[in-house]
């Protein structure tokens, strides 16, 4: 396992961890029955906001990521350092095949594609860079949404028919629009670690 969550730069703010988890094929049963019971050992922490469970599409190779949120650094280090966090880890030894754990500050950054290159020493993109990121990929999946979806609502409630383009939209934007975008406009987000790479 690969820990990247040390030495925040603001100790303060939330806390996302992101625990990619790549289980044996014939265990995904077992490890499904491992993350009910270690969500719910995280939910008796102190500052525990949430989970969510992103289940994999390809069987053949199945990688789960798993997105735990705490209010802060110091939380988040309660619960990693814990004997009940250990306990679980060791458990899940016998169906987890692969392992890699990484603390973002925010959870702004589970939009963006980050750099292969030590992603864990960048910073956020600068905020006029994440307001133009939003506008060019979200002002044109909602045009999408409106020509292809609003024939097929009519007739719903507009909360029922709002829900549904939401939905749709974040759909799309979580993947494949978002990744896409951060990563071919990765050396205008990340100057640095275009930087480090023309240097090497």
């Amino acid at each position: 396992m690969t820990n990247s969550w040390e030495n925040p730069s603001n100790p303060t703010e939330p806390i996302t961890l992101v625990i990619s988890e790549v289980i044996e094929p014939n265990m995904m049963e077992e490890y499904e029955e491992w993350t009910k019971g270690i969500n719910q050992a995280a939910q008796q922490f102190e500052g525990f906001i949430g989970v969510q469970v992103i289940r994999p599409r390809d069987h053949h190779n199945p990688e789960y990521v798993v997105i735990v949120k705490f209010e802060n650094y110091s939380y988040c280090k309660s619960w990693l350092a814990s004997p009940i966090y250990e306990h679980w880890m060791q458990s899940s030894k016998k169906f987890v095949s692969k392992r890699s754990q990484q603390q973002l500050p925010t959870g702004l950054e589970l939009w963006f594609t980050l750099p292969t290159t030590n992603p864990s020493n960048l910073g956020q993109p600068a905020y006029y860079k994440q307001v133009i990121i939003g506008v060019i990929t979200v002002y044109p999946l909602i045009l999408v949404a409106n020509f292809t979806l609003t024939p097929l609502l009519q007739g719903l409630p507009f909360l029922i028919s709002l829900l549904i383009s939401v939905t749709f939209v974040s759909a799309l934007l979580s993947y494949p629009v978002m990744p896409y975008v951060t990563k071919v406009l990765g050396f205008w987000l990340y100057p640095s670690a275009s930087k480090r790479r023309r240097k090497r």
